[in-house]
């Protein structure tokens, strides 16, 4: 087996020696090229190479969900083609790996190793879905470049949070729990639409969901974790389904102490609910309208602005060793 390893050297909980020892356990199974990521994009970069290459059977990607986010976009340049494509392989290397853990893998990269060199001697590989974010047509964002999503997107509120993380990032900060924690309590405070929400979600054969302050899209759950605990946005999500979405029309105060102590206290059995909170499961495809631009997330990483974004959930479009 032919297989491209491509490594992001500022991944937060893989040091150079764990990386050394990880590189040299791989080589041992397969005919093995390894890369380093020099800048934003490169991993999508070499994830396009590989697909147009017709000697590369499997990428493996050793990073966070970012990295795994750009390998991913580059594979799927062109679209889904389970038969042509090399499948995809992960090694958890961020300090959350939402896509990694979902898919059952340890959260340990040398442990996910262990497990993916099994994978492959067993021939084990599943296929999974995955969500695809365009332009709508008709808009002014209807231009932006379509892009592909493992495990959530989100458009209002928590893309904000993701962004004042990174811009945290950009000044040094390590990225932690509480630096999540502390961006969510900055963006409550400072977020001029949370009281009156601008989204408004449309799908075909149903009525508009307006005033959405909040909009998350979920591909599997669960939706992220704190530490070990997972937290349950969308817990009916599934790689094998659609996308599922929680919505809120409200965030005051009350409403976001309750909604926080659900998501915190959540289970694969019971999500957030109530009055103001919108669950949708199983989507194929609906489109997200702001009257304002508004921040989307995709991933964990921050994509700009955008006023309207059209989301899709795609069936068998990858195949992952597991």
């Amino acid at each position: 087996m032919r297989a491209l390893l491509v490594v992001n050297p500022a991944a937060t909980t893989t040091s150079a020696r764990t990386r050394d020892v990880l590189i040299h356990a791989l080589a041992s199974e397969m005919k093995l090229e390894v890369v380093m990521t020099e800048y934003r994009g490169h991993a999508r970069d070499l994830g396009r190479q590989a697909a147009d290459s017709d000697d590369i059977d499997l990428v493996v990607a050793l990073g966070g969900d970012g990295t795994v986010n750009e390998v991913v976009n580059g594979l799927l340049h062109r679209g889904p083609d389970l038969e042509r494509l090399p499948g995809l392989a992960v090694v958890p290397g961020g300090s959350t790996n939402v896509f990694a853990r979902a898919l059952g893998l340890p959260n340990d990269a040398v442990e996910a190793t262990g497990a993916l060199l099994d994978a492959l001697r067993e021939e084990r590989e599943r296929t999974v879905g995955l969500g695809l974010a365009t332009g709508t047509p008709g808009t002014e964002d209807e231009s932006v470049p379509s892009r592909w999503f493992t495990f959530c997107a989100g458009l209002g509120f928590d893309a904000g949070v993701v962004g004042r993380v990174e811009q945290q990032r950009e000044l040094g900060r390590r990225s932690t729990h509480a630096l999540y924690l502390r961006q969510v309590l900055r963006q409550f405070l400072d977020d001029p639409h949370r009281r009156h929400g601008m989204i408004t979600l449309e799908r075909p054969g149903a009525d508009p969901v307006t005033d959405l302050v909040l909009s998350i899209i979920c591909n599997t759950s669960p939706w992220t974790f704190l530490g070990n605990r997972p937290v349950y946005a969308a817990p009916k999500a599934s790689f094998d389904t659609g996308l599922d979405v929680l919505a809120l029309s409200r965030m005051s105060t009350p409403a976001v102490a309750r909604y926080a102590t659900q998501l915190l206290t959540s289970s694969p059995e019971r999500g957030p609910q109530g009055k103001h909170a919108v669950t949708l499961h199983d989507l194929t495809e609906f489109t997200l309208h702001s009257k304002v631009p508004l921040p989307l997330q995709m991933d964990g990483d921050h994509l700009g602005l955008r006023t309207s974004v059209t989301f899709t959930g795609v069936r068998r479009a990858l195949r992952v060793i597991v």
